[in-house]
């Protein structure tokens, strides 16, 4: 994937004075008990663009979403308002609508430096609507807001693999920008990506499996990566791929994602790159409410594994502390059950002391260095989840396409 200056960013335009709708991702993990913000990382992550257009003396009002319709997290933005807030040091109004006359109002009383945020954009029917950025231009969010708009900016990059109104129909009407986090996303992912110090290991894992043989495939073949090591439910539905028995219990958590497909597609990798793949030794499973380690030559066990076992942490280790660029994408295990955070800990923990470039990749992996205080010594935390598999896929990302299309339409302000 080619990125170049081919999208305006804030150093582009003038926004003294002007109204400014920023688009940004801070969509957090709850407590599904209380439906408080569990960690507000994503937040911290578009102060630096927000607090820029203070300074810069915009006008400026913020869309965003919490999850969507039908999911029990899906909630209103007050919380995120009071965090940004916080996070700012400065005054973040919120009003719980978004094409509403009370939107509008609180849009048409703003000052310069001021900042609104809007209700949860997802509330709208026309945000979940499959339509290209044409489509979507014509929409009902877009013809309520842009009488309201001079400028659209857009800080969203993990929603940047979305097609859907409020990312890509605006920058077809007005003149549009990368906030700082989506630039900063785009250029470090190229660097990482395409041009890393060698040796390069990649470390996927999480829970979904369907894509992980394609993102193999893609930064073996290319060589983005000299190994590729696979842990979480990918690691054990690669164990089953290759013969190993991995017990009922594992193969249930598995059930969506066993398909005939899925499994042509993962033994086409380990036969076609063989040693590079690295695939786990051992699981660790619950057994009498503690951690015991299965050697793969002793499964299936009735237990399902919750991680990586000792000795495959033992393995990756030396082969991480030994890069010069790894990469993790999905955790290694349940890191949130205590007892079970290990594998995902010491593989975070080998990132940090193989003194390389280190990044890691998607909200769950995030969530799990913030919980282990690694944060901060990783090189680069991506904010993107399927933006980021996007991203290695070398897909287009509809946000940066619609975002170069504005720059061709509109160009900068010089």
């Amino acid at each position: 994937m080619r990125i170049t200056k081919d999208f305006n960013t804030l150093d582009d335009f003038n926004f003294k004075d002007k109204t400014v709708l920023l688009r940004v991702d801070i969509n957090c993990p709850l407590d599904k008990s209380t439906l408080r913000i569990l960690n507000d990382t994503r937040i911290r992550s578009i102060v630096p663009t927000v607090r820029e257009l203070i300074g810069k003396r915009a006008k400026v009002v913020i869309l965003a979403h919490q999850s969507r319709k039908g999911k029990w997290d899906f909630i209103g933005l007050d919380q995120h308002a009071a965090l940004l807030s916080k996070n700012l040091n400065a005054k973040v109004e919120y009003v719980n609508d978004i094409i509403g006359e009370e939107a509008k109002r609180a849009i048409s009383s703003l000052g310069a430096g001021d900042v609104l945020l809007l209700g949860n954009v997802r509330e709208l029917e026309c945000e979940s609507v499959s339509a290209d950025m044409s489509d979507h231009a014509e929409s009902e969010l877009i013809g309520e807001l842009v009488p309201f708009v001079d400028y659209y900016v857009c800080d969203a990059f993990g929603a940047s693999h979305r097609s859907q109104c409020s990312l890509v129909g605006f920058p077809a009407k007005v003149p549009s920008a990368s906030g700082r986090l989506m630039a900063r996303e785009i250029y470090s992912l190229k660097t990482i990506f395409e041009k890393p110090r060698r040796p390069s290991v990649f470390i996927l894992g999480g829970a979904k499996f369907e894509d992980v043989p394609v993102m193999m495939d893609n930064v073996l073949k290319n060589g983005g990566a000299d190994f590729v090591i696979v842990t979480g439910l990918a690691g054990n539905a690669f164990l089953l791929a290759r013969g190993v028995d991995i017990g009922e219990a594992s193969r249930g958590v598995l059930a969506d994602e066993l398909t005939e497909e899925n499994f042509r597609a993962a033994r086409d990798v380990l036969s076609r790159y063989g040693e590079k793949i690295l695939l786990p030794v051992d699981t660790a499973v619950e057994r009498d409410g503690k951690r015991v380690c299965v050697s793969t030559g002793d499964m299936p066990t009735s237990e399902p594994a919750l991680d990586i076992g000792d000795q495959s942490i033992d393995k990756f280790r030396k082969v991480i502390l030994s890069s010069k660029t790894s990469f993790m994408s999905g955790p290694a295990g349940m890191f949130e059950k205590p007892g079970f955070e290990e594998g995902t800990k010491r593989l975070m923990m080998a990132m940090v002391e193989s003194n390389g470039l280190s990044v890691l990749g998607g909200g769950h992996t995030a969530g799990a260095a913030e919980k282990f205080d690694l944060a901060d010594r990783i090189s680069y935390v991506s904010t993107g989840g399927g933006a980021l598999e996007a991203f290695m896929l070398r897909e287009p990302l509809p946000v940066i396409e619609a975002l170069k299309y504005s720059k061709k339409r509109f160009g900068p302000d010089h």
